[in-house]
This record gives C-alpha cells, sequence and structure tokens, in this order.
C-alpha cells in the first residue's frame, strides 16, 4: 500500500472523529461542566382538565429526587423523570430534555376525564376517553356525574361510551347533567333544565367494544331525537315543568307522569 493512500485513511478517519466529536458538542449542552439553571414544566391542558399543576409536578420529582435544577446536566436523568411522571394515573404523555444553554423542559399532557362515577356501593371515581378508571381527586370541573347500580365493568363497557356520545352534541352535552342506572340496568338522564327525569331504557349488550360502541351510539342517538322532537312539540307547547317522568322506552310511544304540583 502508498504511504499516500495511507495517509489519505488516516485523514478520512481522523476527520470523520472529528465532526462526529464537533456535532455531539453542537447538538448537547457542556453537561460535565454546566448546571441546571432552570425548569420549565409545560402543561398542555392544564386549564382544560386541571387534574395537574406545576407545583404538584415539581413536589413529585423533589420527594423522588429527580427535580434537576441546580444540578450538573450530566446527572440529569430525562428518562427517569419521565418514566416517573407517566407513574402517575393523571399523566397521559411526559417528555423531557436538556437545552443548550442550561434548561430542563418538561412538557405533559393529561388524561382527559369525561364522567365521573358515584355508584351505590361507594365507588367514586373518573372515566377517561379511552375507557380507563382514574382515581377521584380535587378536580371541579363540570362533569356528568353516573349515579346509581355500577359495577366497573358496567361503567366502562357502557357508561363510558354512552357519555361520549353525550359529549358529541354541543346541546346535550351542557343540557344532561346526570345518568342514573336502576337495578335492571335501565338509564335515566337528568336535565339541567325541566323538572323532569328521561328514561332511555336498558342500553343493547355487544360482545366487543367496537360492536358495544356502534349500538349505543345508535341508541342514543334515536333516543335523543325523539327528545328533542318531545322538547320542540310537546314541552315548549305544554311548559317545561309539566311533567315530572318522560319515558322513551319504547320506540312506538312517549309515557309521560303528570308534576303533581302543577
Amino acid at each position: 500500500m502508498k504511504v499516500k493512500t495511507v495517509l489519505t485513511i488516516i485523514f478520512d478517519i481522523a476527520l470523520i472523529v472529528y465532526l462526529a466529536l464537533a456535532f455531539t458538542s453542537f447538538n448537547k449542552p457542556k453537561e460535565t461542566i454546566t448546571k441546571c439553571i432552570g425548569v420549565n414544566i409545560s402543561i398542555e391542558d392544564e386549564t382544560t382538565n386541571g387534574f395537574l399543576s406545576k407545583e404538584e409536578i415539581k413536589s413529585r420529582l423533589e420527594n423522588n429526587h429527580l427535580y434537576p435544577l441546580a444540578k450538573p446536566l450530566r446527572y440529569v436523568n430525562t428518562r427517569k423523570i419521565e418514566e416517573t411522571l407517566k407513574m402517575s394515573p393523571f399523566v397521559k404523555t411526559a417528555e423531557c430534555y436538556k437545552t443548550i444553554n442550561g434548561y430542563v423542559n418538561i412538557i405533559l399532557t393529561q388524561r382527559m376525564p369525561i364522567v365521573r362515577i358515584k355508584a351505590n356501593n361507594g365507588s367514586d371515581y373518573y372515566l377517561d376517553d379511552n375507557d380507563c378508571v382514574m382515581p377521584n381527586s380535587h378536580y371541579t370541573s363540570d362533569l356528568i356525574i353516573a349515579t346509581g347500580n355500577i359495577s366497573t365493568k358496567f361503567a366502562t363497557n357502557y357508561i363510558s361510551p354512552l357519555s361520549k356520545e353525550i359529549m358529541e352534541h354541543e346541546f346535550w352535552k351542557n343540557q344532561i347533567e346526570q345518568i342514573n342506572v336502576l337495578p335492571d340496568l335501565s338509564i335515566e338522564i337528568v336535565p339541567r333544565v325541566g323538572n323532569h327525569i328521561i328514561c332511555f331504557g336498558r342500553m343493547p349488550e355487544g360482545k366487543t367494544k367496537e360492536d358495544r360502541s356502534a349500538l349505543i351510539k345508535e341508541f342514543f342517538n334515536k333516543k335523543i331525537t325523539r327528545l328533542e322532537k318531545f322538547y320542540k312539540y310537546g314541552l315548549s307547547q305544554a311548559g317545561w315543568n309539566k311533567y315530572c317522568y318522560i319515558n322513551l322506552e319504547f320506540d312506538n310511544q312517549i309515557i309521560c307522569k303528570k308534576n303533581k304540583k302543577i
């Protein structure tokens, strides 16, 4: 091998090593000498959900000896921070990274609650938009409340898809404040406006999650269409407080019970 060829190979290798080191140095902070001078915590939907606060995130990290402020960046374990935060039942996603100027950024998203379950057996929890249970907390947003004869299985399989269907309709999302489950699993709806209760009857059963969602969607839309017509052509003429109970269980009729006080 010629000397010139050998020198060329050595030069190429040296250039590759130099470029690799230069690229690494440019894209990563000098962790050996740089300390974390600030922690930026961003909760993308903080005002919408309200389960998490920046103070709670800081406290969780401090309790686990992971809060990075004033620590050398080389000792800041971003993956460990992410894993610790994801252990919270209210955290949906967590991302943590360092910046070249000595900051640590933490970006979180929260799980989205859609209904609160307060069952007769004493259970009190939330369900999120993935049909998963979330523990009770100080959360105070104006969610639909489901009460009555509700097991966890019934809540995740039936109350959750029903609540999601209600949330898809702007008017009914604001009009319906409570779902009540009777011992025979019939569904009652308590509206915000009007001194009456609406009975939907039993929800259709499905073997799979997809089947249940489709059946409950059809069930809700059919009941709510009939209720809308009754509101428009019935209650608007008779008065919102004339009836105390409106039964939509049967497809071919609406059975109403008069309010004795009227």
